[in-house]
């Protein structure tokens, strides 16, 4: 199973709103991991309906932003095929003496 979270958000000065938000899905299998890190871009308006002060903010609500916006199965399925990937590699290195 995939977690999602946020790592860090870039907001403006005047009015706190979220012009970027840095995203990061981590999927574990056992020994096995994968990761994939992202930005998404906002234009926040903080006279329109739905606006939410940072200091308001839950990673849910930024997670829903990203969500919208990141194909959230595709980048899943890219991670679980990168551990399966790992666990029966295509190839390998060595010598055979």
């Amino acid at each position: 199973m995939a977690n999602w979270t946020i790592a860090n958000l870039e907001r403006n000065t005047d009015d706190g709103g979220v012009v970027v938000a840095h995203w990061r899905c981590t999927a574990e299998d056992g020994e096995y991991t994968a990761s994939s890190y992202g930005t998404v871009g906002f234009t926040p308006d903080a006279s329109a309906d739905g606006f939410i002060a940072f200091d308001n903010l839950t990673e849910a609500d930024v997670l829903g932003w990203v969500y919208a916006e990141v194909d959230q199965a595709e980048t899943e399925a890219a991670l679980d095929a990168n551990i399966a990937e790992q666990k029966t590699p295509a190839t390998t290195d060595g010598v055979p003496w």
